[in-house]
């Protein structure tokens, strides 16, 4: 991750949060935040790491999956709680979030929004066999497509999708990261 700093373009973040494995996206480079604690202190412990990465390095944006209201045994309250924490601190320290509705995500990675994780990864695997070897992590892949999404939606992403799958960028709100591009001035030809 050594040149996070030098990329000539808005820095964005993507976030896949998750109590035991946050997947985090950086200028395409991934890793995962693996708490040691429970409880209220994995909640301080994930949101501190996350904003001290973003403190690190200014992005735009973050951005972020939304929650998953539908799924079938769901944490959804802790989850919640993790979500709510992490908006809470990137809003303190000043940085702006986009939230993706997860059936937007997957259907930006395979062009079919009911498609699960495996899916997703599979899809990735063909388009970079590379990047997305059988080591990479759900977690982080989901962190890597939700940023892929936003240099896709300003025209910066360094890859080919498809119509259907940039159909998916039409259902998100990027007012956050609009705003954020305007705030800055530094990028006037980004705006829509």
């Amino acid at each position: 991750m050594n040149n996070v700093q030098e990329i000539d373009y808005p820095k964005l973040m993507g976030l896949d949060l998750s109590l035991t494995s946050t997947g985090v996206s950086i200028d395409g480079e991934t890793f995962t935040i693996k708490p040691k604690t429970k409880g209220v202190e994995r909640l301080a412990e994930i949101s501190d790491q996350i904003v001290d990465w973003a403190n690190r390095i200014r992005p735009i944006a973050v951005i972020i999956e939304g929650y998953s209201y539908g799924s079938k045994f769901s944490r959804a309250h802790a989850l919640g709680e993790l979500g709510g924490s992490v908006k809470l601190v990137l809003h303190k320290a000043g940085f702006k979030t986009v939230e993706v509705p997860p059936k937007c995500r997957a259907k930006f990675a395979t062009g079919n929004g009911n498609s699960g994780k495996i899916d997703v990864l599979a899809s990735l695997r063909v388009m970079d066999p590379e990047k997305f070897t059988k080591d990479f992590g759900d977690d982080e892949c989901d962190a890597w497509v939700l940023e892929q999404m936003a240099y896709a939606e300003i025209g910066e992403s360094p890859y080919q999708w498809s119509p259907v799958q940039m159909s998916a960028l039409d259902k998100v709100d990027w007012t956050p990261l609009y705003d954020s591009l305007r705030g800055s001035k530094q990028w006037p030809e980004l705006l829509p």
